[in-house]
C-alpha cells in the first residue's frame, strides 16, 4: 500500500514538473485572438479615414442633391474641390488618362465630370 502511495506521489510530482515545460495552448490562442483584434481595429481605423477623405471630396449638401440649381458652372466651383481640381488639371493640359491616374478615378468618371463642369 505504501508503494502505491509513493508511486502515485512520484507520478504526480513528475507530471507537475512536466506541465511547466509543455506549451500552453490557451496562451497561443489568446495571442492569436489578440493579433486578430488588433489587425481588425487597424483596418477599421484605415477604412474610417478613407471614408472621411471621400466624404470631404465628393459629398455635397443634401439640398443640392434634392434641388439641383440652374446656376452656371463657374458659380458652383467653390462647392466641389475635386471637380475644381479636375477642371484645373484639364485646363493645364493634362490628358484624361493622367488626371484619372492622379485622382484615382476612372476615365469615364473624369469625362463625366468634365462634361458637367
Amino acid at each position: 500500500m505504501v508503494y502505491v502511495l509513493v508511486s502515485l506521489g512520484a507520478v504526480g510530482v513528475i507530471l507537475f514538473i512536466l506541465s511547466y515545460f509543455l506549451n500552453d495552448r490557451f496562451q497561443e490562442l489568446e495571442q492569436q485572438i489578440e493579433q486578430l483584434s488588433i489587425s481588425t481595429l487597424q483596418d477599421t481605423y484605415q477604412m474610417k479615414n478613407k471614408i472621411k477623405i471621400l466624404e470631404e471630396e465628393l459629398l455635397t449638401d443634401p439640398v443640392d442633391i434634392v434641388e439641383p440649381s440652374n446656376e452656371p458652372a463657374f458659380q458652383n466651383q467653390g462647392k466641389f474641390p475635386l471637380f475644381n481640381r479636375i477642371q484645373t488639371m484639364y485646363d493645364q493640359g493634362y490628358s484624361i488618362e493622367q488626371i484619372a491616374a492622379e485622382t484615382s478615378l476612372s476615365e469615364h468618371d473624369i469625362r463625366t465630370i468634365l462634361k458637367k463642369v
